[in-house]
């Protein structure tokens, strides 16, 4: 094998080895904008539990209607 063919090898796999990463980096950029999301929804989620849990407390507190 000549040192040519070697050189261009090596820059072919290079040239497919950089497409690589770029589209690992971009998937990963897309993954991380969804965990974001995931986080903040699963946030609002943990909000509105918290918020269901206090009213059902508050609402223990209550005497029982006339009619028991």
């Amino acid at each position: 094998m000549s040192l040519e063919s070697r050189v261009i090898e090596l820059e072919t796999r290079q040239a497919f080895q950089d497409d690589t990463i770029q589209a690992l980096n971009d998937e990963l950029a897309g993954q991380s904008r969804v965990i974001e999301r995931l986080q903040l929804q699963m946030a609002e989620l943990l909000k509105r539990y918290e918020e269901m849990v206090g009213q059902y407390e508050a609402g223990e507190d209550e005497p029982p209607p006339p009619h028991y």
